[in-house]
């Protein structure tokens, strides 16, 4: 009888295991009991961008460069495919595209906007009040920028998030067909740049088209302008400026502080984990690192191959053109101060710390020129040149290389 008793309680003990099973799983309660969670695998969250830049450019490198920090840090979580400009929107409808959902992301710069709000330009396309493009970052970061561009975004109802990065070089005055040698050396010249450069050269007496990148030497080939600047040797030879130029200006204010942009559309950024977005941030602060320290590689690299091998001569602006470009920039920023708010808030935040940080940074740095000479430019019964002097003569201008 007792065996009986034991055998019919095992028989409810099963059937109540049973029971219970069936509901836990039911319920989805299965790791309620202990077994394992049986989780379907998620494939990565990709993402499809586009940069503003050919493919043979090195700022479009720069753009991949960041994209496989992110995928690597993420483990392959997270997928960013760049594609090159135009292979789904023209260069300068990034910020549209990304904004709409079109494109996930993008790598360009912010002056390429400029038509949505003229003060996006102030990001790199002005004198910047002396600062350089790394200090233009730290008063992006540290100066009030980011919630000043935050409030641009807004005001043009743009759905993005906007990580400057990436400290640019002062750019060159540009590739012409004779050496500049004053200001009014501008006036009728038909004339490629972006940004309040626009407003700049045509100050200078220029008539000026913009147009992207891919476009420029074609233009300058076909005598549809006169002149053009872009960026920096690596990207001006790639793209060929030294098949239809062999004179290139270095030095000028219209860009000596630009950075580049790397944009996310904000509704795809947002619902992201919050682990991803704090690696995707971090990686913008180890891209820009890594790219400003390429770029002295590559650019001193091309810089020599220009004159060695593509017989392009080396010109320093003169003096005179770029206070010039100071002088006509104060008329211009009187001009969109008085027009847009945004600008005067803009240009005022960048003046203050301008002020203070340009100061620390002249008077801190030592001239570089005098151990450049002591150590490189040295000649057999000769003195090096004095910093700002020109090398030879050359139609009054100063010859660099």
């Amino acid at each position: 009888m007792a065996t009986q008793t034991k055998v019919a309680d095992q028989g409810s003990s099963k059937l109540s295991r049973r029971s219970v099973l069936k509901a836990a799983m039911a319920a989805g309660g299965a790791a309620v009991l202990g077994f394992p969670a049986v989780v379907k695998a998620q494939g990565p969250i990709t993402m499809r961008w586009q940069s503003t830049w050919p493919q043979k450019d090195i700022f479009h490198e720069f753009a991949l460069d960041y994209a496989k920090k992110v995928n690597d840090m993420t483990g392959g979580d997270l997928k960013i495919d760049v594609l090159p400009s135009g292979a789904v929107v023209p260069a300068f409808g990034l910020l549209d595209a990304v904004s709409k959902g079109t494109l996930d992301g993008g790598h360009g710069v912010l002056s390429y906007h400029y038509g949505k709000n003229n003060a996006l330009a102030l990001w790199g396309s002005s004198p910047a009040y002396g600062m350089d493009a790394n200090m233009i970052l730290s008063w992006h970061k540290y100066g009030g920028g980011k919630e000043l561009l935050d409030k641009i975004h807004k005001a043009i109802g743009a759905n993005v998030v906007s990580f400057p990065y990436g400290p640019m070089p002062t750019q060159p005055l540009g590739w012409y067909k004779k050496v500049i040698t004053k200001p009014d050396d501008f006036k009728g010249m038909k004339f490629r740049t972006v940004g309040i450069s626009i407003d700049l050269f045509q100050g200078m007496g220029a008539a000026v088209n913009a147009l992207p990148g891919s476009e420029i030497v074609p233009a300058l080939d076909r005598g549809l302008i006169d002149a053009a600047e872009f960026n920096n040797a690596s990207s001006d030879r790639a793209l060929g400026f030294q098949d239809v130029s062999k004179i290139c200006m270095l030095q000028s204010f219209h860009q000596n502080a630009e950075q580049f942009e790397i944009l996310f559309n904000k509704t795809k950024f947002d619902s992201l984990p919050e682990k991803m977005r704090s690696i995707i941030a971090y990686a913008v602060d180890a891209a820009s690192a890594d790219m400003s320290w390429k770029a002295i590689d590559r650019y001193s690299k091309d810089y020599v191959e220009l004159q060695t091998k593509d017989k392009v001569r080396f010109y320093k602006t003169p003096v005179s053109v770029l206070q010039k470009q100071l002088d006509v920039f104060d008329d211009v920023e009187k001009k969109y101060s008085a027009a847009n708010p945004l600008f005067k808030e803009i240009a005022d935040s960048q003046r203050r710390f301008a002020e203070r940080a340009v100061k620390w940074d002249l008077d801190t740095y030592v001239d570089r020129r005098l151990a450049y000479n002591h150590y490189f430019a040295k000649k057999p019964g000769a003195k090096p040149a004095p910093a700002g002097k020109p090398d030879a003569p050359a139609a009054k201008a100063e010859k660099k290389g």
